[in-house]
Parts: structure tokens; sequence; C-alpha cells
């Protein structure tokens, strides 16, 4: 991991044209993104001063953006900062985990362990190792996410246009989302569709949980059995809503917490599981199924499981057939 730490001056004035992909971004968002490492309070401050201009006028902060706009970006003291590189190792594994590329979209197979983005402890995460592997691209952002012990199928948009119709099928149910989990015990009674709503909360300590709880969001997973054992049992998991950790709680929920999960699930199971060889949580976003539009081409990406997990499964005699 590459660091060096600088003590900026005020950057000097620039006028920026927006392109087609920042149009119908909200500027705050824009300027957030163009001044990194600015605070929220600074962004609003220097608008609501008037001194971020566009086509030489005063806006406010929820002014969308348009094509052909021209954007005055004042000179901005951003104070001493470290700006934190990812390690080569981190690029290469990014790199060759992409899964899928078109000019709108492109799909990798995060590993578990890396964060989607930095962030809370976390210097870098997939995002800024896209960047810096492709600082010349106009646009990169993440359409969703993933925790960061959960590896799997994570798409990113390549196009503004493409990231708010990507918003749109997740919103309307239409990305089909399936899921690989290892959990305890010999599953039984076949697929079961699992509602139970979920409310986030924060405990004493600061730490973030979800919980069942029936003032919570609706929520809803279907789950399927793969392979089964008195051990633990392999199931598939389509997801119909995605909330917050929902795989995860709706698995502890129903008695079968997943193999590895230090928040939700079993500790004996857990130690069980790390003496034959289980260093990682075992929930793997393994397949995306999604079209653009109704007439359009679907994209069906999978994302095989790692050679890790592929060892534990034949330890545990559970076969997965990719």
């Amino acid at each position: 991991m590459a660091t060096n730490s600088s003590n900026p001056g005020p950057t000097e004035v620039k006028l920026v044209t927006i392109g087609p992909e920042q149009a119908g971004q909200r500027i705050d968002n824009y300027l957030l993104t163009r001044l990194k490492g600015a605070p929220r309070s600074l962004i609003y401050r220097i608008l609501r001063k008037g001194e971020v201009r566009v086509n030489k006028g005063r806006i406010k902060a929820p002014y969308r953006l348009k094509a052909g706009d021209e954007v005055r970006i004042p000179p901005v003291r951003l104070g001493e900062k470290t700006v934190t590189t990812p390690a080569e190792r981190v690029l290469r594994q990014v790199e060759s985990a992409i899964l899928y590329e078109d000019k709108r979209i492109l799909i990798l197979n995060k590993p578990s362990g890396l964060a989607v983005h930095g962030g809370s402890g976390v210097s870098y995460g997939v995002i800024e190792a896209l960047r810096a592997l492709r600082p010349d691209a106009p646009f990169l952002e993440l359409v969703h996410r993933l925790d960061r012990d959960t590896s799997g199928c994570l798409v990113i948009a390549k196009k503004r246009s493409a990231l708010r119709t990507l918003h749109e099928l997740l919103r309307e149910n239409r990305m089909n989302k399936y899921y690989i989990a290892l959990v305890m015990g010999p599953w039984q009674g076949g697929a079961w569709r699992v509602e139970a709503p979920l409310k986030k909360n924060v405990l004493a300590s600061g730490e973030r949980i979800v919980r069942v709880d029936e003032t919570g969001k609706a929520a809803a997973s279907l789950f399927r059995p793969l392979a089964v054992n008195a051990t633990a049992s392999l199931v598939e998991v389509k997801l119909e809503t995605g909330r917050t950790h929902q795989i995860r709680v709706h698995a502890a929920h129903q008695g079968h917490p997943i193999a590895g999960d230090e928040k939700y699930g079993d500790p004996k199971f857990n130690k069980q599981l790390r003496e034959v060889g289980l260093k990682r949580l075992f929930l793997h976003a393994h397949r995306l199924v999604f079209a653009f539009d109704d007439d359009g081409p679907h994209i069906d990406v999978t994302a095989p499981l790692d050679t890790h997990l592929q060892t534990l499964l034949a330890k545990l005699n559970l076969e997965f057939h990719e």
C-alpha cells in the first residue's frame, strides 16, 4: 500500500463543462466526487455563499446538472491529508476478478475480505481500485453493495444512464440475484420463502445490527436446498428484496445460521467449521440475471466459488455443480 502525505494549498478556480455522463446528478453530489476529501459542510457552505456557479449563475444543492452546463469550482483548501493508493496485489486481484464487461457495465467476482468502497476505517475498496486501474474512465460507480466478507457478483456502472436504469431495476425487483450459502444443520422441507421484516439497530457499543422486527421493513428471501447432510446444508438464496444483512438474518431466524458468520452465527458451529478449514463467511453472490429493457438481451453472469470454498465442501462431502 503506497501512501504519501501532503499539505495542499487552495486549488485554482476550475471551469468544467458537464458531459452526458454527469447529466442528471445533483450539484452537491457532483462536488463531493470532484473534491475528494471535502466534508459535506464545506460543499454546502460554498454553494450557499455562491462560490460555485453554473452557467455563471448561483444555484442550490438540489440543482441537477445538464449536459453542456459550465460549472465554476472555487479554490478549496482541503488541509493536510494522506492519499492512499491500493496495493499492487489488490489491483491485480480486482483486475483478474472481472467476469463481464460491455460499454455500460462491468461485473466482477468480488473477493471476500475486500470492501466495496473505502470508509469506516477502510482505506480503499473495489471502486477505488477500479478507478486506480482506469484513471481515464469518465464514470465508474457502484450499482449495489456486498458486505465486506461476502464474495461474488458486484455490478459497476460505466455510465450514469446505466446507473439510473439499474437502480430502477433493483427498486422494481427486476434484477434476479442468487446467492450460495452454507448453513448449520440438515435443511428439511424443501424450498422455503422467508418473509420476516428487518429493522436496523445500533448497540450501545456503536455496532450496527439488524433484527427481525414487526416494525421493520418488509423483506423476502427464497431458500432452496442444494446439498444436505447431518452437519450442514448448502442452499441457494434468491433475494426478493435487498435489505442490509438480509440473508444472514433470515437464515439465522430459520434456525440455520450461515457458516463463519461472527455477527449472527452459531459460535459452536463456526468453531467446528474453522477446524476443517473455513476462514471466512460462507456467503457468495453466485449469479445475476437481468435485462436493461424488455426487448433487450438478458445478461446472465455466474461467479464461480473460490478454491477455498470448493475444498471445504469436498471435506464436508457436499456436492455442488456450478
